[in-house]
């Protein structure tokens, strides 16, 4: 009964509120290859895949602004041409005819512009805040997952390796179980099917374990995965077992607030931006502005060497308004087309609360099945401990028969194990509560 006193605190690991620490770490920290879950979550946060991808697609998306945005600069150019005519241009005056033009030319153009009005460059500007945004938005949706994600493989591997601890405990009673009963048939005081039942049971315990340590293996190079560890690091994780009581438990009272999912922001961001599409096409026909400089040095030449030691220069400044005047309908097919995807963000929107609240419902109903189970589970556990005490007694007594200390320690092991996995149910739903009310912090 001590025992499992001093056992049920090292699962409870619990629903820390799912905020990762700032505490960098890193491979080769001293802390590496030992960490807790805050620690697990912060090189996550850093370090996965997915996290940092996000991290790009918000650069690219910088730049790609940036790079729309660059209309409204001045666009400075230059070209060059050089030419040898080889058959030069003729013309007739009167009974003559005239050849025109040098053997050789050349030019060289510069030209600016400066954009005054563009519809395009209008949208670009009103929609750079809200595409900026929408690239935020996503990475704080990849690092929601990677905190739940995380948190769940970091659960997951201390289950198994409660159920390791059990196993190896019962292991270790069975191996003295079959020397006492190996022995006891030597003695001729049993039957040999005491000590072959103790046999047999210790073989499958045995085989239990071997599972359960490849178990272990596996959720650990998951859990590394997730994380961003490079391949081949070693992972020990490390518990804190006051804070894993301290927060075990959660306010079921809530209630949904739809604006706190980033789904839902990521959705009205998207309404933002599919209204700016709809005013670009409605004004569509609004004309596009520029003012334009020029400077144009030509050079003719007969022979090639001479063609630089004169130039012909020519320059122009001036104004240039284009004016959409029939576009053969497509504008008002764009507009009606962008008013209608704006109708289906609504209904969108308009789903997803019910989405969200369904989600949440489920959560919460998933939340307080597996505590009320978990509850149930560790006063069966401390039964189950019990009834394995005085039946293990009465065996060594001669009261009870070998079969029923078997039934027994197998039905404490099943309670035992039963409880943990109820734990882990515990806390992986508390974490879909938590995602499902937005209240997962990863700033």
């Amino acid at each position: 009964m001590k025992r499992m006193k001093h056992l049920l605190p090292l699962l409870l690991v619990c629903l820390w509120a799912p905020a990762a620490t700032q505490a960098q770490v890193s491979p080769n920290d001293s802390t590496a290859g030992r960490l807790n879950l805050e620690q697990c979550v912060a090189y996550a946060l850093e370090n996965q895949a997915q996290v940092r991808q996000a991290r790009l697609d918000e650069e690219i998306g910088e730049r790609q602004i940036r790079a729309e945005l660059s209309g409204w600069l001045p666009q400075l150019s230059a070209n060059y041409a050089l030419s040898h005519n080889i058959k030069r241009q003729q013309s007739v005056f009167g009974d003559q005819v005239i050849t025109i033009g040098q053997k050789y030319n050349s030019n060289i153009n510069f030209q600016a512009n400066q954009t005054l009005y563009s519809n395009d460059l209008l949208l670009a500007s009103r929609a750079s805040r809200f595409t900026r945004l929408s690239l935020d938005q996503n990475t704080k949706a990849t690092r929601i997952n990677t905190v739940v994600e995380v948190s769940k493989a970091f659960y997951n591997i201390l289950l198994s390796q409660e159920q390791l601890r059990i196993l190896e405990e019962n292991i270790n009673r069975q191996e003295k179980q079959y020397k006492d009963a190996y022995a006891q048939y030597e003695q001729g005081l049993v039957d040999k099917t005491d000590y072959q039942r103790a046999s047999i049971t210790l073989a499958s315990t045995r085989s239990d374990r071997k599972r359960t340590q490849e178990t272990i293996k596996a959720r650990t190079a998951f859990l590394a995965e997730l994380m961003g560890l490079p391949v081949n690091t070693t992972l020990t994780l490390a518990y804190d077992y006051a804070q894993m009581q301290q927060n075990i438990l959660l306010d079921t009272t809530q209630n949904v607030t739809y604006a706190s999912r980033v789904e839902f922001q990521a959705l009205q961001t998207q309404q933002q931006l599919q209204g700016l599409s709809t005013r670009y096409y409605r004004w569509g026909w609004l004309p596009t502005a520029s003012a334009f400089a020029n400077y144009n040095p030509t050079f003719f030449s007969a022979n090639l060497s001479d063609i630089y030691s004169q130039s012909y220069p020519t320059s122009a400044v001036g104004l240039q308004v284009g004016i959409p005047i029939f576009q053969g309908g497509r504008r008002i097919q764009n507009l009606r087309i962008s008013q209608l995807q704006e109708q289906s963000l609504d209904v969108e929107l308009e789903n997803l609360q019910r989405r969200i609240n369904t989600e949440y419902q489920t959560a919460l109903a998933d939340y307080k099945g597996d505590f009320s189970d978990w509850q149930t589970l560790q006063n069966n556990v401390q039964l189950a401990q019990e009834v394995y005490n005085v039946i293990k007694l009465q065996y060594d007594e001669g009261i009870k028969t070998y079969l029923d200390l078997i039934v027994a320690e197998t039905d404490l092991r099943t309670a035992q194990l039963n409880y943990y996995n109820a734990l882990y149910n515990v806390l992986s739903s508390k974490l879909d509560v938590q995602r499902a009310l937005g209240n997962i912090d990863v700033n």
